[in-house]
């Protein structure tokens, strides 16, 4: 089954007085992944949910390969994976066939198909454990068990990574790249982490108050960011002007963008900044230093130390900068 071709044209979706979403045109190209990019409350789920047939829009049309699809038609061509693993009662083989049951697949067929998806997915010894008794990372693979076992053309994901530690969920997206590298499933993954979207999508798109502000393959724009505010939603602490940016010793005619580990920052009394704040993190500090008219986020290899007004040596990976609205 080849992945679904999905479009949004001129969609509004109107609760009350307040619009969540205003979308012109936005593209899930088939057989490709595409992430949603956006802080809280920027509309990630309703276009999901939109996408995926469980809500309406209010004017607009969701034009599945080539034509308008109502949300039942969308509905079945999807599965969902959720921030938070919904397992019923039962075994974690009853749950990972509950779609299939739903669809009224013989059981033996069922069986098979759900009990190949549990080995791919590592989870074949869990198969007979209660459900309920799983860890978070447990009960997130089984709910992607239950949704690919349904071989569905649109996969949509809305930040199915967050409940597990970080071990567990450095190991899930590896897996999920891996998978959906040999599955021809179009999927749309909504996160508020952009190392999520850079890790797993061939696209990306930076939703912001409903509407999207810059969307492209990944690569692109995490490397020609629209705006400032698009680019701290990429995930760049920094954002400076050109003058603050020569304070850094960068000479650009553009803005700049930089992360907080592209800055890295040494005492000397012969720096070129001046300590605002530091906040240890992870056997490091976090500095926060002034940059002429503004100030710059970067790492210092010392824990503590620092003392707000010391000065310090600022050296900015200027190979990592990225020029902002290129």
């Amino acid at each position: 089954m080849n992945g679904a071709q999905l479009s949004f044209e001129r969609v509004v979706v109107d609760a009350g007085v307040a619009r969540i979403l205003d979308i012109g045109r936005f593209e899930l190209p088939a057989g490709l992944m595409t992430a949603v990019l956006g802080p809280n409350g920027a509309g990630k789920s309703t276009l999901l949910r939109v996408a995926a047939g469980l809500l309406a829009t209010t004017s607009g049309d969701v034009v599945l390969d080539g034509r308008p699809a109502t949300p039942g038609e969308r509905r079945a061509v999807s599965a969902a994976v959720l921030q938070r693993p919904l397992l019923g009662r039962g075994s974690a083989r009853r749950n990972a066939e509950l779609g299939l049951r739903f669809a009224r697949v013989p059981r033996e067929q069922a069986r098979r198909r759900s009990d190949a998806w549990l080995e791919r997915l590592g989870v074949a010894q869990l198969a007979g454990r209660p459900a309920r008794e799983l860890s978070g990372g447990e009960a997130q693979r089984i709910s992607l068990v239950r949704a690919l076992v349904l071989e569905p053309r649109l996969l949509v994901l809305d930040e199915p990574f967050a409940p597990p530690d970080a071990n567990t969920r450095g190991t899930l997206l590896g897996e999920l790249r891996e998978l959906l590298a040999q599955a021809p499933v179009t999927t749309l993954l909504v996160t508020h982490d952009a190392g999520e979207a850079a890790a797993l999508a061939d696209r990306i798109a930076v939703l912001d108050a409903g509407a999207v502000r810059q969307e492209g393959a990944t690569a692109d724009v995490f490397a020609r960011p629209k705006d400032g505010v698009t680019a701290r939603l990429l995930g760049y602490d920094n954002v400076l002007d050109p003058s603050d940016a020569a304070v850094l010793g960068l000479r650009t005619q553009r803005p700049v963008a930089f992360r907080a580990a592209d800055l890295q920052t040494v005492a000397s009394d012969a720096g070129n900044a001046q300590v605002v704040r530091s906040v240890p993190v992870a056997g490091a500090s976090r500095v926060t230093v002034d940059a002429g008219h503004s100030t710059a986020v970067g790492i210092c290899p010392e824990l503590g130390g620092l003392r707000t007004g010391a000065v310090v040596d600022a050296r900015l990976a200027i190979e990592r900068c990225v020029e902002v609205g290129a």
